[in-house]
């Protein structure tokens, strides 16, 4: 699934490529695109045909494009986002073959390139909701700042975090604490923390947690300026580019391969039905309490 990376790289090209330019006409190929706006597909191609997306924001691994009020139309409105494990946003020429996954299809009344919304497995999906300009939709407002946000408050994240009592990898990937962090960036973010991610929040010392903060901070940074990872074609940018960061990944995927700190393979152990990778010696498992 998308994380903060790839869907940041993909905001940026929405607010690029399609930020200020008004909807023509609104194509629903798979009802399950649309499942999140209860009014149904008619509905939703209503809501937006003729109207202005503004922006681009992101909260998390969500998306959303404020809409601009118009007379007929109720104000505070917003085409949200959610890419799912497969979901691409692609800007295409009109004249490009349509995708075989096709599932959405934004056509703008200055005859340019449309958005494409592409989703192999159709976990993602598309709705218009309630939002006030540049605020956050009611349904992500339960979603956490991301650590990138000039917003976050380490202190306090620091706080809660140790606070929790659960294991710290199943912490990192709990949105409502921090978000946009997924199963890749924790496993990464947790090696260059020196920490197995077993290891109980309430025991972190506040230098540990400022150096997984970091940990997470850095890796994303670093993801960003690849484009994000991609280790198939499932997650591209708008313009259909793959991110590179996979070739920079320390712990994630690498199963027997050597830890780039010390040599000792990686090993792989499962996790909350997916795979968690580490270092047995840079990360120890912690040991068990006593009854």
């Amino acid at each position: 699934m998308p994380e903060l990376p790839e869907v940041e790289v993909v905001r940026r090209g929405l607010e690029r490529w399609v930020a200020g330019r008004t909807v023509a006409a609104v194509e629903v190929r798979h009802p399950r695109a649309v499942r999140r706006h209860l009014e149904g597909a008619d509905h939703f191609t209503a809501a937006l045909t003729g109207r202005t997306l503004t922006a681009a924001y992101r909260r998390g691994k969500y998306l959303w494009l404020p809409i601009a009020e118009a007379d007929d139309t109720p104000a505070g409105q917003a085409l949200v986002a959610h890419l799912g494990m497969s979901g691409q946003l692609l800007v295409e020429k009109r004249s490009q073959p349509d995708e075989t996954h096709l599932r959405a299809r934004f056509t703008f009344t200055d005859g340019g390139r449309e958005l494409r919304f592409v989703d192999q497995r159709t976990f993602g999906g598309l709705a218009v909701e309630d939002a006030d300009g540049g605020s956050i939709p009611a349904r992500l407002a339960h979603i956490a700042i991301d650590p990138l946000d000039a917003g976050f408050d380490a202190d306090r994240f620091s706080a809660a975090l140790r606070r929790r009592r659960t294991e710290v990898k199943r912490a990192l990937l709990d949105q409502t604490l921090i978000g946009g962090v997924g199963n890749i960036y924790a496993d990464e973010a947790l090696w260059r923390a020196r920490l197995h991610g077993s290891r109980p929040t309430e025991r972190l010392s506040r230098a540990q947690v400022a150096d997984l903060l970091e940990g997470v901070r850095d890796v994303l940074t670093e993801s960003l300026a690849q484009g994000g990872t991609s280790f198939d074609s499932l997650y591209v940018d708008v313009n259909g580019q793959s991110g590179y960061f996979s070739r920079h990944l320390a712990v994630y995927g690498q199963a027997d391969r050597p830890c780039p700190r010390c040599g000792t393979p990686i090993v792989r152990e499962s996790f909350m039905n997916r795979s968690s990778y580490s270092c047995p010696r840079c990360q120890p498992r912690p040991r068990a309490r006593r009854s």
